[in-house]
């Protein structure tokens, strides 16, 4: 069985509360040996955390995302600093980054959080996991000023041109249940030919479900799905593609790549 790492799972969130011990289950059998579950909000820390230090499969990043602004105060800020400061085990600063498809979205402030996320990360030599929707070009201008940062954008959905400003900088994309369906020819495209050091797979659970699982909650058992929908398309085996995929996420994360 191929050992997959889910590069982007919120198995923190409410929605798995009633089963979530079976989720992890039904994980581990699809050969998923880790998750990266990236935060949402401040008030959402010390429950992510505990959940991370309960099972040796999760790895905890912690960030404030851009889609949870009206939950955001600047000392949450100072909070993630005093977090790091206490050697809470963390693998990444996220999930951050900018949404410029909400409407009446502040979007000053939501670039202020990203570009002081961005800094703590450069400071704390961390990665970054990356919220990019329809704000890629300014997600790469924030970049540019963070030289040597490391990362990934997730759920990646931009242009090949985007990509490959992104792989100049040695980002990553996290790939997940979007390149499943037949009308992401965009994205599909870029998949079968990217250099495969800077792919990651992910989930997304509990959302963005593959094609075959349209409607219903995701979760990190379907990771086996995105890994063999990437392999067709590239035209490789699919244990070449999980073997590449999970060696790079222990290299930006900073895992030992075996299972707990």
């Amino acid at each position: 069985m191929q050992q997959l790492i889910d590069s982007h799972s919120h198995l923190d969130a409410h929605a798995f509360d009633a089963d979530r011990a079976q989720v992890l289950a039904r994980a581990d059998a699809a050969g998923v040996i880790a998750q990266i579950v990236p935060a949402t909000t401040a008030a959402s820390w010390p429950e992510l955390g505990s959940l991370c230090a309960s099972q040796a499969s999760l790895h905890a990043a912690y960030g404030l995302h851009p889609m949870f602004l009206g939950a955001h105060e600047q000392h949450h800020l100072q909070a993630l600093e005093t977090l790091l400061d206490h050697a809470t085990p963390c693998v990444a600063i996220g999930e951050c980054g900018l949404d410029h498809f909400m409407p009446d979205i502040d979007r000053a402030r939501q670039q202020f959080f990203f570009d002081a996320q961005l800094a703590i990360a450069t400071q704390r030599h961390l990665p970054v996991i990356v919220h990019a929707r329809r704000a890629l070009d300014a997600v790469l201008a924030s970049l540019r000023r963070h030289p040597g940062l490391r990362g990934v954008v997730h759920s990646f959905s931009g242009s090949a041109q985007q990509a490959a400003q992104l792989w100049d900088r040695g980002f990553m994309l996290g790939i997940g249940g979007p390149v499943t369906y037949a009308r992401a020819q965009r994205l599909r495209g870029i998949v079968a030919r990217m250099p495969l050091q800077y792919l990651l797979l992910e989930t997304d659970s509990p959302d963005q479900p593959d094609s075959a699982w349209r409607g219903q909650r995701n979760e990190p058992a379907r990771l086996p799905r995105i890994l063999d929908e990437i392999a067709a398309l590239r035209g490789q085996a699919p244990d070449e593609v999980a073997a590449a995929t999970r060696d790079n996420a222990c290299r930006l994360f900073g895992l030992s790549g075996d299972p707990p």
